[in-house]
């Protein structure tokens, strides 16, 4: 039987704990380094808050070090991932294929940033050890059909613009706030106005 995992992203701690409140089964949030999004950067012990807390309610989190990494960020980029997992985080959410080579003790999930527009790519990735594969946002559902049996995401919200931003405006920074700003607008339109804090735990 299939299960459905609400994940939310979480830019900050505040957001993090607004997330579990309102019902994530999951949260992603970006480290200090190598996140695809500077404003979203978080430290250690603000990401070993937001886990603390969310083990209480049974969410997973997971951190995102998606960015590729030159050589000489190797080093660093495994020791932020291994201080993340310390902290308690439950999945690093990965682009640069040199981080399945540290055997770091956590789940990778690829990134959408690796490019996943075809069951053949996903299929490639799952089969490298990925634990699941983000599907690329520009892409639609029928692509996928029937869906993978294996662990994958879709995403729901404001994600189609930075899907085009990945392919063709990553090196152009006013194209990138302009998909930011659309991104932004997207999510705008799809919050939910009824919302019920999730009980705290008896």
């Amino acid at each position: 039987m299939r299960t459905i995992e609400l994940l939310s992203p979480a830019k900050d701690l505040a957001a993090a704990v607004a997330a579990v409140d309102y019902g994530a089964d999951a949260i992603y949030m970006g480290g200090s380094r190598f996140g695809a999004r500077r404003a979203a950067a978080n430290s250690v012990d603000d990401i070993a808050r937001a886990a603390e807390y969310a083990h209480r309610y049974g969410v997973r989190v997971h951190a995102a070090l998606n960015t590729v990494l030159f050589d000489d960020e190797l080093e660093a980029a495994e020791a932020q991932a291994r201080e993340l997992i310390a902290a308690g985080v439950d999945a690093l959410i990965v682009q640069d294929m040199a981080l399945r080579r540290m055997d770091l003790p956590a789940e990778l999930h690829a990134s959408t940033q690796t490019g996943n527009t075809s069951p053949e790519g996903v299929r490639f990735l799952q089969d490298c050890g990925f634990a699941r594969v983000i599907r690329s946002p520009s892409t639609t559902y029928d692509a996928y059909a029937p869906p993978p049996p294996w662990s994958w995401s879709v995403s729901c919200t404001g994600r189609y613009a930075w899907g085009t931003a990945d392919a063709a405006f990553y090196r152009a920074p006013r194209r990138r706030e302009a998909a930011t700003a659309a991104s932004a607008r997207s999510r705008a339109a799809c919050r939910t106005t009824s919302k019920t804090p999730r009980a705290a735990p008896s």
